[in-house]
């Protein structure tokens, strides 16, 4: 694909001085989004750039990834020692370095097509750089911004073959990328692709798997082994759980699952696996809240309240770690096949994994494979294990042990030793493709721990593929079958936009991703949906304020492509709707401190009848009711704050709440949060506190400085119980 033979080399200064003495001093560098950047030759390559203005550097990625970073010197004394424990070792970008404080070089040019959520609404660099582009269309971009560097992490071979490699965390864009760079080279265009290994990367198998050749150098040297970046876990608050219980209920067994990171993405696998173990419970809960209820028929149409008998297939831009939970719980475990013809059989229960015996007909009769095989189809036969022995094909012929076979079926003798060698089950299914991945230590852990065998079915591809039907689409129709493609945003509009990638002031939070893609895919499907998960109410600098708003001056998903939008007080069901049930269908899960102001905001816009009133059965959507619903089931264990576990000591988990409230209060009730902290001052903290002193070092104060944090802190405490 690439260079007859990869240069393995030892030094990333040599590697820049091959970028530049190839493609010359205009660079156009791009990089996988998250995991997947090599971060020695990324910082090697600026670093050149930032010394030498002759050099035109343009690096196009996306999610640089950042250790977190104190405000303050409260957060600070928290955060350091988590920084130390969990990201000691990871190898910093040293262009965001520079980015964040506003000083990098006017050769250098960083752009963005997907950012960390918020992470650059301060900065004018990123802000005015970023490139706004769905997923799928990110390397057709990338071209037309001259790309003519590609560099990506990669995992070495676990047998030590330098003939093979993994892109591991991020085929995602990357295998396009690489396709793009050779076809640029044969029109005479000066292009490089690099690699950087990493022992630390699990080997992951799909498309992700490489040969060296395609790379024209790898640099490889133990001493550029870094820690993988690890996202910890976030808490899943109550109105989170309430989400993921309703979302569950949509998901169908024997269907397709997409799902992000975050705690949205935990509460759905913990819900769904709440639903499969401990069905009594789930049941329980639904009725507690009645979501049955209210939503009987649309559960019964598109989802389900069962356990997952047929489990589940994942189709998912990123492989999140909750997805390697619903595996170990039996959930996912629906296997697809890239073969239409095998697919299909599968799924108008024509066959089952178990291979029948006389699968050869079934094959023939559906023009899968001929009744004289050629090449083509005696490989098939191999791959998917429905023949398995010392066979080989040769000049037209099967070669069995030595003895030639005609390969037509209708020879009794060749249908005598195929049948003798049946296999069992169908081999090479996958419950799992991903584009790329990155989550906590344990996800990682989990992953390399892994068998071979296990860890091919969790198949790494691109996103091009994964995101799309466009390309193979029946293959793709016939795999998604029952597909839920489940995504957040930050607010909906009455007429159902949703706001998930940016302000209305044009600045820029994350970006669309696969967002659109998977709206777009979820509505091809006959048998698709979208759902869109929305948090009800945000608060603001102490103020709260609802996410269901009558308009707003900017969305990501236009009101046309609207289907199912999920809050913690219920589901609305939007498709197909005209807009004034659109709106009563929101109102109805708004949350109730700004049920009237939107209703009333509709009615003079003339969008929903004058005399329209909201249910009576919807006018209890408050916090306080989910608590009240939702604490006999936390007695229980369920609905946990990590139902996955987290990095974070209990005290940490309870020193960041308190001191998120204490911010909260400072920007909102100044005077009064001040004269709460002096009133710690002297007074002895309580024995129940003093755990969380020690944390952070402020259990023995040495000085009125530490006393004042002290008394912050014993106040935070007090103020969150």
């Amino acid at each position: 694909m690439g260079a007859a033979q990869a240069d393995f080399i030892k030094d990333v200064e040599v590697c820049v001085d091959r970028i530049i003495d190839t493609v010359g001093r205009k660079i156009v560098f791009g990089i996988p989004l998250a995991l997947g950047k090599p971060n020695h030759i990324a910082n090697a390559l600026y670093l050149r750039a930032k010394n030498n203005p002759a050099i035109d550097l343009t690096i196009i990625t996306a999610i640089s990834l950042e250790k977190p970073s104190a405000s303050s010197v409260l957060e600070s004394r928290l955060l350091d020692p988590i920084v130390k424990r969990i990201w000691d070792g990871f190898v910093d970008f040293e262009y965001m370095k520079d980015l964040r404080k506003n000083q990098l070089p006017p050769n250098v040019r960083i752009s963005e097509f997907f950012t960390k959520a918020g992470g650059y609404l301060n900065s004018p660099h990123a802000q005015q750089n970023y490139i706004s582009t769905n997923y799928t269309h990110a390397v057709r971009d990338l071209v037309d911004n001259g790309l003519n560097v590609v560099a990506n992490l990669i995992a070495p071979h676990p047998e030590g073959d330098k003939n093979w490699v993994s892109m591991s965390c991020n085929p995602d864009i990357t295998v396009e990328g690489f396709e793009k760079m050779i076809e640029a080279r044969k029109k005479g265009r000066k292009t490089m692709i690099i690699g950087q290994l990493n022992s630390n990367l699990p080997y992951m198998y799909g498309d992700a798997v490489m040969e060296s050749s395609v790379y024209d150098m790898i640099l490889d040297d133990p001493r550029y082994d870094f820690p993988l970046f690890s996202v910890p876990k976030a808490s899943v608050a109550e109105a989170d759980h309430m989400i993921g219980l309703n979302v569950s209920s949509l998901i169908k067994d024997n269907g397709t699952l997409q799902i992000g990171i975050g705690s949205l993405g935990d509460a759905i696998a913990s819900s769904m696996i709440m639903r499969h173990k401990q069905n009594a419970d789930y049941l329980k809960a639904l009725d507690t809240f009645n979501i049955p209820g209210r939503y009987n028929d649309l559960i019964d149409k598109i989802g389900g309240t069962g356990t997952f008998e047929k489990g589940v297939y994942g189709a998912t831009e990123m492989l999140v770690d909750v997805f390697v939970q619903l595996y170990k719980n039996g959930i996912l475990k629906r296997k697809v096949y890239d073969n239409a013809g095998i697919q299909e059989l599968l799924n108008n229960k024509t066959i089952t994994e178990e291979i029948p015996d006389n699968i050869l007909d079934i094959f023939v009769s559906r023009k899968i494979i001929r009744e004289r095989l050629n090449k083509a189809d005696f490989r098939l036969l191999m791959k998917y294990g429905v023949i398995e022995g010392d066979f080989e094909y040769m000049d037209g012929r099967i070669i069995f042990n030595g003895k030639s076979l005609s390969s037509d079926l209708r020879d009794e003798k060749t249908r005598e030793v195929l049948e003798s060698h049946l296999g069992r089950r169908l081999k090479e299914g996958v419950v799992c493709h991903g584009a790329f991945f990155i989550g906590p230590r344990d996800f990682y852990k989990a992953l390399n721990d892994m068998s071979e065998e296990e860890r091919k079915v969790f198949s790494m591809t691109g996103v091009d593929n994964v995101n799309q039907l466009y390309g193979n689409e029946r293959l793709k129709t016939l795999q998604r079958r029952n597909g839920r493609f489940v995504n957040a945003g930050m607010m909906v509009t009455l007429l159902g936009a949703v706001v998930s990638d940016g302000l209305e002031s044009g600045n820029i939070v994350s970006g669309v991703g696969g967002q659109y893609n998977f709206v777009s895919m979820a509505h091809a499907l006959d048998d698709g949906r979208l759902i869109m998960m929305i948090r009800s109410t945000k608060k603001s600098k102490g103020q709260v304020r609802s996410n269901i708003v009558f308009n707003y001056g900017h969305n990501t998903i236009p009101r046309h492509l609207r289907d199912i939008v999920v809050t913690e007080y219920g589901i609305a069901d939007l498709r197909g709707k005209c807009d004034q049930d659109v709106i009563a269908e929101l109102l109805n899960i708004s949350d109730s401190r700004f049920q009237e102001d939107l209703l009333a905001q509709a009615k003079q816009a003339g969008k929903i009848a004058a005399d329209y009133e909201i249910p009576e059965a919807c006018k209890n959507n408050t916090p306080e009711r989910i608590h009240a619903l939702m604490a006999p089931f936390r007695e229980q264990g369920l609905f946990k704050d990590f139902p996955f576990g987290t990095d974070y000591t209990r005290e940490e988990v309870t020193l960041a709440r308190a001191l998120k409230g204490l911010k909260d209060k400072v920007a909102t009730r100044k005077y009064r949060t001040v004269a709460g902290i002096v009133r710690h001052f002297f007074a002895r903290p309580p024995a129940a506190i003093q755990p969380m002193l020690r944390r952070m070092k402020l259990d023995l104060p040495r000085d009125m400085k530490d006393r004042a944090l002290r008394a912050a802190v014993v106040y935070a405490l007090s103020e969150s119980n």
